[in-house]
């Protein structure tokens, strides 16, 4: 539970009780593909338990669970398929068929094909802290994290609203610092993995994997100009990750120390919710004050866009950052 994090904080005007929270998501319960759709998106029981419910409460903290399946049709295939219509229409008629037909022809052929497609599955977990007013979405992609913040956005009750967490320092130049003074900030420990570019038009990359960092190399190609993009990480040696520029969190492990004096018959959805969250609602606080603390007015600023969008019924969703993929074709 939870090997990446995307971060938003919420607006403080947003006050709900978990039953509402639940009233809402059933309006976007999961439902499988149909013969013809090509993806479909929806909530389902955190659980894993038919008809539970879509939002759980553990120690305070809701879970919820986003799926989304989507049509594997490659795109030879369909190709094939097009041309086969292609030349049926020259042997019967003696003609070419033109753009407009063929990409009607394509759409034909799509129909035709999509009950036959294998499907691929994916799941998103979804964290709210309601009184540390975080929303924590487990991917490590912001097209997908989008996706769901548009859905969050359009279903719940008015007030709702989010932006992506933003610091006073960001993660680029503090990690930039760190390893260049090689000064990690107070209960953080830097590992053995980082990612350095050079921001010229060279673009120039050098990563180390399973090598120490405190190296007079890292340090030159910083000063050359060279800046972090992926540092590992490892807090209060309870949890180790990987720190983007972007402040995304991934390859999040929880090490021994987080499991001592725990039976291992002591799993479950409880207890694996109450770990991750336990510990990471205190991590993210620590990583805040080492970039140097909260930056002020990106959640006013998406409270305001929300509120337009739903006063003129274009409720899209947040646009505060730029999307890196197209989740179109494909799951978590």
């Amino acid at each position: 539970m939870f090997k990446n994090m995307i971060v938003y904080r919420i607006a403080p005007q947003w006050q709900v009780g978990l039953e509402t929270l639940e009233d809402a998501l059933q309006k976007a319960t999961f439902a499988a593909c149909g013969a013809t759709q090509e993806r479909a998106v929806g909530f389902v029981p955190p659980r894993g338990e038919a008809h539970g419910p879509l939002a759980e409460s553990v120690g305070g903290q809701w879970i919820l669970r986003f799926m989304v399946e989507a049509k594997v049709l490659p795109g030879s295939v369909l190709a094939r398929k097009v041309q086969d219509k292609v030349d049926q229409i020259e042997r019967e008629t003696g003609r070419k068929p033109g753009k407009k037909e063929k990409r009607d022809l394509k759409d034909e052929a799509k129909l035709d094909l999509l009950p036959m497609a294998f499907t691929k599955m994916g799941s998103m977990w979804v964290w709210i802290d309601p009184q540390a007013r975080t929303l924590v979405l487990d991917t490590g992609s912001q097209a997908r994290a989008d996706e769901v913040v548009s859905q969050l956005v359009e279903l719940l009750p008015a007030g709702f609203a989010v932006a992506l967490l933003h610091t006073q320092t960001s993660p680029q130049t503090a990690m930039a610092h760190w390893l260049k003074e090689q000064d990690p900030p107070a209960g953080f420990t830097v590992d053995r993995e980082c990612e350095l570019k050079s921001p010229d038009e060279t673009k120039a990359v050098v990563r180390y994997a399973r090598h120490p960092l405190d190296i007079e190399e890292v340090q030159q190609h910083i000063q050359a100009g060279k800046l972090p993009t992926r540092l590992a990480l490892t807090w209060d040696d309870r949890v180790s990750f990987v720190l983007t520029e972007g402040l995304q969190l991934k390859k999040i492990a929880f090490l021994d120390t987080v499991f001592e004096g725990q039976a291992q018959d002591e799993g479950g959805f409880d207890t694996d919710v109450a770990i991750a969250t336990g510990e990471l609602s205190k991590l993210l606080p620590d990583l805040i004050e080492a970039l140097d603390g909260e930056a002020e007015g990106a959640v006013e600023a998406a409270a305001n866009a929300v509120a337009g969008k739903r006063s003129t019924g274009t409720v899209t969703g947040p646009a505060q950052a730029p999307t890196d993929t197209d989740p179109a074709n494909a799951p978590f």
